[in-house]
């Protein structure tokens, strides 16, 4: 009767496609449990190894979700600069809706983590709010950088107010979403963060806003309300 002979070795996972999946099941933890809570041993545990290995590779819980944050910077990253290219022949409204609609997407894709980062009291002060912190200024240099194409006339000072309040604005939609917004499309999100946003945007531009013309020195803005207007136009004109 012949032995059986030995079993056949398990190939070995390559330390890249390992990490991903590391990193994977460390987000879904972060996520459920916030990052006080989480332990490396559930980590270990949901991703099926050893918790000495995940020392190895990302050195401290602080390393991994550093890890796990680098990845998601990436990922937004890479999904706002493929949308707003892939925009640019349709405009800059069709830019500014793309732009919105890829955060808005990712927000979803990545879930609660995303709210679990963006909640700055779960997140220890140091490296990895710096890191999270790093994401906001990626974005905003995004933004600042089409603001600039389409506003050339407009000072460094307004681009960069416009760019920051959209990215804001752009964050407390996302945490609404999530809680209690979720019927909302990230198509129908970035539709309606944009009006908000683009009169100033068209008007800055002198462009004009695709909104019902009110009254005043121009469509769709308030009398008194022009930009750079001198003072006491109006009332020079009443006059």
């Amino acid at each position: 009767m012949t032995e059986p002979g030995p079993a056949p070795r398990r190939k070995r996972m390559p330390r890249a496609e390992r990490e991903q999946q590391i990193l994977a099941a460390a987000e879904e933890v972060f996520a459920e449990r916030g990052f006080q809570a989480t332990s490396m041993d559930e980590v270990s545990a949901r991703v099926g190894v050893s918790k000495p290995m995940l020392y190895e590779y990302f050195v401290s819980k602080e390393g991994l979700l550093l890890a796990c944050v680098a990845r998601i910077r990436a990922d937004l990253h890479t999904a706002t600069l493929e949308a707003i290219a892939g925009a640019g022949p349709d405009g800059p409204r069709a830019v500014l809706e793309a732009g919105l609609e890829a955060y808005f997407d990712f927000a979803d894709r990545h879930g609660r983590a995303w709210a679990v980062l963006l909640n700055e009291s779960v997140i220890v002060a140091g490296p990895a709010e710096e890191a999270i912190e790093a994401i906001r200024g990626q974005q905003t240099l995004l933004i600042q950088s089409a603001l600039s194409r389409w506003l050339p006339s407009a000072s460094p000072e307004r681009v960069a107010v416009f760019a920051h309040a959209l990215i804001g604005a752009g964050e407390r939609v996302a945490r609404w979403r999530l809680r209690e917004g979720a019927g909302i499309k990230p198509r129908e999100s970035a539709a309606l963060l944009a009006d908000a946003f683009w009169p100033g945007f068209a008007v800055a531009a002198g462009l004009a806003p695709d909104i019902p013309a009110g009254p005043g020195p121009g469509p769709g803005v308030p009398a008194g309300l022009a930009p750079d207007a001198p003072a006491g136009q109006d009332s020079a004109k009443r006059a």
